[in-house]
């Protein structure tokens, strides 16, 4: 039923997996957060463009552009870019441990902007919420585990299961290391403080993103011009910070690799998707999928860096998937139980596919 949303957002958070490894690589060798953001943001974009011009020439041109809507594109640029430098900030101040931690609360954040979004945008809520129901209370349930068993991934190391090899061990898993070392608590405070605050904006991108599309459904057009009011926040911020000539200078090595990356993967393709899952399946759906990003670091730390399998992220695992099956089971069974209203509402088989995110709640409000 959701086989090519789920294998889609899956793939996004690995490749913001390998763009968190690459990163955090490439500034403990000196790259500077400003001038990395300007740098791919703006690749994106050209990226973009090119892009874009052949898929609606191909396919249909993009609907007209209001200007009410490019001000809220306008907007939802600069959410991103504050997204980008309050996680990039946090990450420097404390550790990725607390970034991963704390990221994990987006789905909740997300889950509580989408039933009040009806009050903030005039407009039937994004998420359905009875707890009387079966399908609401799994996916109540489901999202306080998952997020459970990413703290524990986290936070409990247990014994240890496989043993990684040391001559497998790379330059990213050395610098990693590195940037574990003990922080000052001053920092730490700050850092876990941007870290939450960047994963509360995130989950309202995500809202804003959805509010967007309803009115304008071009997912590769919002994501172009999107990311380049992104990319004019970000050079214009990194310009008035960092004046010195020579940082603007890339060296050909992991900093070339990761700005190259971030621009084609994360800024353009992974956002792309996002955006027309967010479009398709609502902002909770996008957003749950969040603790799976820590299995997957695990997964891949293992096979590409080395690590060890310890116990704890085991135990955390399991209950991720235990978290993540119970709202997709809910999520599901939400979808069939509007299906069956739509079937005879009188309204035809295409208007829940034009209004995928407000249907059910407009049906259940009648």
């Amino acid at each position: 039923m959701w086989g090519l949303e789920i294998v889609a957002v899956v793939v996004a958070e690995c490749v913001e997996v390998g763009l968190n490894t690459m990163s955090k690589a490439a500034m403990r060798r000196g790259m500077n957060n400003f001038i990395y953001s300007a740098y791919s943001t703006s690749l994106g974009v050209l990226f973009l463009v090119p892009l874009a011009f052949f898929f609606h020439r191909i396919t249909s041109p993009p609907p007209k552009l209001a200007f009410s809507t490019l001000s809220k594109i306008c907007l939802l640029g600069a959410i991103g870019y504050c997204v980008q430098m309050c996680l990039y900030l946090g990450i420097q101040l404390s550790s990725p441990t607390l970034a991963s931690a704390l990221t994990n609360l987006t789905p909740a954040f997300t889950f509580i902007l989408a039933r009040i979004s009806g009050y903030i945008f005039l407009s039937p809520r994004m998420e359905k919420l009875d707890l009387k129901s079966k399908s609401s209370q799994a996916k109540c349930i489901g999202t306080v585990v998952s997020i459970l068993g990413a703290f524990t991934v986290t936070f409990y190391k247990g014994p240890p299961i496989i043993f990684g090899s040391p001559s497998s061990i790379s330059v990213l898993h050395e610098e990693a290391v590195q940037i574990q070392s003990p922080v000052p608590q001053q920092n730490w405070v700050i850092g876990g403080f941007l870290i939450a605050s960047g994963s509360f904006i995130l989950a309202i991108l995500f809202i804003v993103q959805t509010w967007i599309m309803k009115d304008y459904p071009a997912p590769l057009m919002v994501t172009l011009l999107g990311n380049s009011f992104t990319s004019i926040f970000a050079t214009a911020v990194a310009l008035i910070l960092e004046r010195d000539p020579n940082a603007w200078k890339l060296r050909s090595d992991i900093e070339l690799v990761t700005i190259v990356y971030a621009a084609i993967f994360a800024v353009s393709l992974r956002n792309i998707v996002l955006t027309w899952l967010v479009h398709g399946k609502g902002p909770v759906f996008v957003t749950m999928f969040k603790p799976l990003g820590i299995v997957i670091a695990l997964v891949m730390g293992i096979a590409f860096l080395g690590d060890t399998l310890y116990l704890g992220s085991v135990i955390g695992a399991l209950i991720i998937a235990i978290g993540f099956y119970s709202v997709l089971w809910g999520k599901a069974e939400e979808e069939k139980a509007a299906e069956e209203i739509n079937g005879t509402n009188g309204f035809g088989p295409n208007y829940d596919n034009k209004f995928p995110l407000l249907q059910k709640e407009s049906t259940e409000e009648a």
